[in-house]
């Protein structure tokens, strides 16, 4: 996924609704990049680790690789690891970085409203403990994509769908903080990282070797285990995931159908064009074209 964000005005509609979005995003940040990126951003949240920040909205950052440090007013400085999100508050210094030697990618949210406030208020998440572990959550990932496909296809009422995909986000975030479930099958844990790195390679043909070494086993054990855990071979898992997200940008949007083939990682119309016949029996074009009615 490309860096991304959006900053985005409150409207009497937005406050009436009882939950509001501020600001959406994603960044990676290589080893040894200078962090935070702050002239990307406006001045209200630029900050330097030397000073840190304080914000008026609330925020859920979610670090899906690397890892960095995290530090608030309540709160000592803590080693951020991937699979973490941590909250910031309203009114509450922090300061956070990503490892200079290894780098993160993030995902951030920024809200607030009558809703969330209650939610705070009564104790659902606490400022002492803003460090959740999600794990490598595909759902939780899902719906950051979601959110940021939202805001860029901007349809209109957009701003409550992305105010009920903020909800599906804080509930996620609540459940690991309550039930920090964790699968007891070692099988079934490495499976279920697989399937979040896939859903993070959507822009990209996957060479399923190199996944599995990201996963430390063999390819042939982890071909089979994962046939077991989800019915399907890894490569069709994934190009399931680049088909599926092909149809939404077909529906949602009015890119060419080149520029789709482009952002779901196949290398050539005529190859997306093939594997998209075969798979729903229709050419993109007359598949958007059939949607669209």
């Amino acid at each position: 996924m490309k860096n991304f964000h959006k900053y985005l005005a409150k409207t009497s509609i937005e406050d009436n609704w009882g939950l509001y979005v501020t600001t959406v995003g994603y960044t990676k940040i290589r080893e040894h990049q200078p962090y935070p990126v702050s002239r990307e951003h406006p001045t209200t949240h630029r900050f330097t680790w030397n000073k840190g920040r304080i914000l008026n909205d609330y925020y859920i950052v979610f670090i899906s690789k690397g890892s960095g440090v995290f530090e608030t007013a309540h709160q000592q400085a803590s080693t951020i690891q991937e699979g973490s999100c941590f909250l910031l508050f309203p009114g509450t210094w922090h300061r956070y970085k990503p490892s200079a030697k290894i780098g993160w990618e993030e995902y951030w949210i920024g809200f607030n409203g009558y809703y969330p406030q209650r939610l705070m208020r009564s104790g659902f998440f606490s400022k002492k403990n803003p460090v959740i572990h999600v794990g490598l959550n595909e759902e939780l990932l899902m719906a950051f994509h979601g959110l940021i496909d939202t805001i860029r296809n901007a349809a209109p009422g957009y701003h409550q769908l992305i105010a009920g995909i903020v909800l599906q986000i804080i509930s996620l975030v609540y459940n690991a903080s309550v039930y920090k479930q964790e699968n007891t099958s070692d099988a079934l844990q490495y499976i279920s990282k697989a399937k979040f790195l896939l859903q993070e390679a959507l822009e990209s043909d996957v060479h399923m070797t190199e996944v599995a070494q990201q996963l430390t086993v063999s390819y042939s054990k982890f071909r089979k285990d994962f046939k077991a855990a989800t019915g399907i071979s890894p490569n069709q898992y994934h190009l399931e995931l680049r088909l599926g997200k092909a149809c939404e940008l077909l529906r949602a949007t009015s890119l060419p159908v080149r520029e789709i083939a482009y952002q779901t990682g196949f290398e050539t119309l005529f190859y997306f064009s093939r594997i998209f016949k075969k798979k729903f029996d229709l050419s993109p074009m007359h598949y958007r074209q059939l949607h669209r009615k």
